[in-house]
């Protein structure tokens, strides 16, 4: 689900657009909404993309504005009816052309026609590189400027595309954070290394050149010309991270151990995104052999040019949401690689509670519950505040490729014969496919795998599992973590799992006033295990 990154950047409004509930309003209009939409700006090429238009009522958006002026308007997956949104696929879209776009066609939550008589704002973005459902708006978009438009109205409205995004400063942090935190940054940007692998296994199945990315942080006084060897602890993002969005982790990770707050390890900081979403470092017909990958190339190729441990005593695996089921994935799929895995709010590990429904139950449907209430998605402070239809439903307008539902299918699904994934569910109705349900408990469903080969499994992974998750989690995802204990608990196995009462997906890592104390639990927990002789250590801070 959405990555750590979004705890410190998304603020989840409490304004809703009235106006989009789910069910459209019965006064209707009797035509469909047009819009003239021109490149202009300083384009020079022809342009192709998935055209997206988003509209806000404009009394909503000026209210959670600050100042009132409203700079952008967007989609909000944690408020989905909060903005009406369409789009179109455009090929070859000449500077200075104008084209018509109907807003009817592909629309959320309802076709734009159905939106109630009123003033709105509506904005256009030309997402060139089809990644809008994964990185938002990103370098090379071009947006127009937020235009007001009364409905019903007499004229087509006109929409320039007219600015496009500029690239980011991966390395940037706000003023607002830590100074700590802002000098560990400019620390990583002169001695963070920089990692980009090209796999061979990768490479045979896409028959191009494939990348691994990431980053190695390196502890203080690591000297190449020593023999001193250091645990390496291997991190990968959640949903909407890459390589671009490592700053603050990593940033706090070099801070802890300048500061002594972190014990002294190597740390592998990798990029897991890639066009279909997150690939999550698991062998899938779709998206190819990552972990292989991982465990076989880019780990053997780390270890010769770093003064890594080089044993499973020596190697650990930590990762939140997408992140977190990657981790505990990498752990249960090679438990002779690494010594240990703690995953933390991890995308469901039983697919019995996949954030809610029961994937395997007869005439499953993911939008709704056998009384015919929605399934709910997302949450905040006890609050309903999405459910899984319009998550779904809105990630289809916004594009095909990168969604967060639909990544679930390019790692678990089987091929179908588009040469696409198999859905896993229909996206009009909810009703699940058994059968390709099937397929995912077979090859994914780690209690079920845990439950069927624990005998073989257990020499090498008893011990080794610990899970953090916040009661509140903002996906339910703690439903599927209780389950997978459950399992764990009926095999005798040892394994750590922590419900921290009332945290969320996204503040899961807070203790006290630190963002990222957990942090400083989990890297102790690490190094107790690859250097027991050393007795002396600070203080373990307590989730709270």
């Amino acid at each position: 689900m959405r990555s750590l990154h979004y705890v410190f950047g998304a603020l989840l409004s409490v304004s809703l657009l009235s106006a989009c509930t789910q069910q459209a309003p019965q006064a209707t209009a009797s035509a469909h909404r047009f819009f003239h939409i021109q490149l202009a700006g300083s384009e020079t090429q022809p342009v192709s993309g998935r055209l997206l238009l988003f509209a806000e009522e404009t009394n909503a958006a000026k209210a959670e504005a600050k100042d009132g002026k409203v700079t952008e308007i967007d989609a909000n997956p944690f408020h989905p009816t909060q903005t009406a949104i369409a789009a179109q696929e455009i090929d070859r879209l000449v500077p200075g052309q104008t084209i018509d776009v109907d807003a009817d066609m592909r629309a959320f939550p309802y076709a734009w026609s159905k939106l109630p008589a009123g003033d709105y704002l509506v904005q256009a973005v030309l997402d060139v590189h089809h990644n809008y459902n994964y990185l938002g708006r990103d370098a090379g978009d071009i947006v127009s400027q937020v235009v007001p438009v009364h409905w019903p109205a007499t004229d087509v409205p006109t929409i320039k595309l007219d600015e496009t995004v500029a690239a980011k400063d991966p390395w940037a942090l706000p003023d607002s954070a830590p100074a700590n935190l802002r000098d560990a940054v400019k620390t990583l940007r002169e001695q963070a290394q920089p990692i980009d692998f090209v796999s061979p296994a990768l490479t045979q199945f896409w028959g191009r050149d494939i990348h691994m990315y990431g980053y190695v942080v390196l502890p203080p006084g690591y000297d190449a010309s020593s023999s001193q060897r250091y645990p390496t602890v291997y991190f990968t993002h959640g949903f909407t991270g890459n390589k671009d969005r490592l700053a603050r982790p990593m940033a706090y990770v070099q801070a802890g151990m300048a500061s002594g707050q972190m014990p002294p390890m190597i740390w592998v900081f990798l990029d897991e995104s890639s066009a279909t979403g997150t690939h999550e470092f698991a062998d899938s017909v779709n998206n190819g052999p990552w972990g292989q990958a991982l465990t076989t190339e880019l780990i053997p190729y780390l270890e010769s040019k770093y003064h890594m441990d080089g044993d499973a005593n020596g190697r650990f695996l930590n990762g939140h949401s997408s992140g977190g089921w990657a981790t505990l994935w990498l752990q249960t799929r090679y438990p002779k690689v690494f010594g240990g895995t703690w995953s933390t709010s991890p995308d469901p590990s039983d697919f019995h509670d996949f954030t809610g429904p029961d994937l395997y139950a007869d005439h499953a449907n993911v939008y709704r519950k056998p009384d015919g209430t929605p399934w709910p998605l997302v949450r905040d402070k006890g609050k309903v505040m999405g459910t899984f239809e319009q998550f779904a439903k809105m990630e289809r307008v916004l594009g095909p490729y990168g969604g967060q539902l639909a990544s679930f299918e390019w790692v678990f699904s089987p091929r179908g014969k588009d040469g696409r994934p198999e859905p896993m569910f229909d996206r009009d109705t909810g009703d699940v496919n058994p059968q390709v349900v099937a397929y995912w408990g077979e090859h994914y469903d780690i209690a079920r795998r845990l439950q069927a080969n624990w005998p073989a499994l257990k020499p090498d992974l008893d011990g080794k599992i610990h899970l953090y998750v916040g009661t509140a989690d903002t996906f339910y995802l703690d439903g599927a973590a209780h389950r997978l204990k459950a399992v764990l608990d009926g095999l005798g196995a040892h394994a750590e799992f922590r419900f921290i009462p009332d945290r969320t997906h996204f503040d899961l890592y807070k203790v006290g006033d630190d963002r990222f104390g957990l942090f400083k639990d989990i890297s102790w927990a690490m190094y107790a295990v690859a250097r027991p002789q050393d007795k002396v250590k600070p203080k373990v801070n307590q989730a709270r």
